[in-house]
């Protein structure tokens, strides 16, 4: 039953990953790009009013004053296309990491079935989903948001890597940790109290990681604020929609089949993917 529960999630985490890519190109490509524009004009040298409004426009007239800069510049070509990189490129990643998430979410999903209380399977998946994104997404960008492709210090960046995983880490396990409690004292206190005290668990230890992790600055002051913070959103929206989608739609595929699971697994037979 564990493997039709993670073809199902990779199914639906690669329908979530096809969802995503819509919502980043709508959303998230538009910062993705002005924010390349405005790199690109300031390695260029140029020292005008380089913000959130810079084109390929500005960018050309730059590369016209500074000949030396645009031919050093020419010599690197670019292993993908712009174009590339933002349709297919970013098509692939996102039905890549769709899969991934959902195969684990799935594996998640069966190890939680019967131990969170009598929910049900789309309401399991839609609490599995609600705290899966807090822990994965959510929390650890209030310590290490996502950076635009302008923002970043190539001598900084494995650290702020390393000490993004580390909190991304301890932000699973911290949830997790979480989750046991709140179902060890629900027998006691109830569901909500044990709920409220399983989320102050959470919150006390990212907290506290949160201020024992040293800051990662890499944002250049020239850098307008208005696009690092759209893109930002965008990002957290790319990620909402994913999740969102997996844990409604791998919520639906079990309900449905749930009935025709059982009868399958009384026969003794295989349970349809489906």
């Amino acid at each position: 039953m564990v493997g039709i529960y993670l073809a199902r999630g990779m199914l639906i985490g690669i329908l979530a990953g096809l969802l995503a890519f819509g919502v980043a190109t709508l959303i998230g490509e538009p910062p993705v790009e002005r924010a390349i524009a405005f790199e690109a004009a300031q390695a260029t040298g140029g020292h005008g009013h380089h913000d959130a409004a810079a084109t390929p426009d500005t960018v050309e007239a730059g590369h016209s004053h500074h000949h030396h800069d645009a031919q050093a510049a020419d010599e690197e070509e670019e292993l993908f296309s712009r174009g590339t990189q933002g349709g297919w490129g970013l098509l692939t990643g996102l039905l890549v990491y769709g899969a991934a998430v959902g195969g684990l979410f799935a594996l998640t999903y069966a190890y939680a079935q019967g131990r969170m209380g009598t929910l049900g399977p789309r309401d399991l998946a839609a609490v599995l989903a609600l705290l899966g994104f807090l822990a994965v997404v959510l929390v650890p960008a209030f310590k290490y948001p996502a950076n635009p492709p302008a923002v970043g210090n190539p001598d900084t960046i494995q650290q702020r890597t390393a000490l993004f995983f580390i909190l991304l880490i301890l932000s699973v396990t911290a949830m997790a940790a979480a989750v046991v409690t709140a179902r060890r004292l629900a027998a006691r206190w109830g569901t909500w109290n044990a709920g409220f005290a399983g989320g102050a668990l959470f919150l006390a230890v990212m907290i506290v990681a949160g201020y024992a992790l040293p800051e990662v600055n890499e944002v250049p002051e020239t850098f307008p604020a208005q696009l690092l913070w759209r893109f930002r959103i965008a990002s957290w929206g790319i990620h909402a929609a994913l999740w969102a989608a997996l844990g409604l739609g791998f919520g639906w595929l079990c309900e449905r089949a749930q009935s025709r699971d059982l009868q399958a697994l009384r026969r003794g037979d295989r349970p349809a993917l489906f």
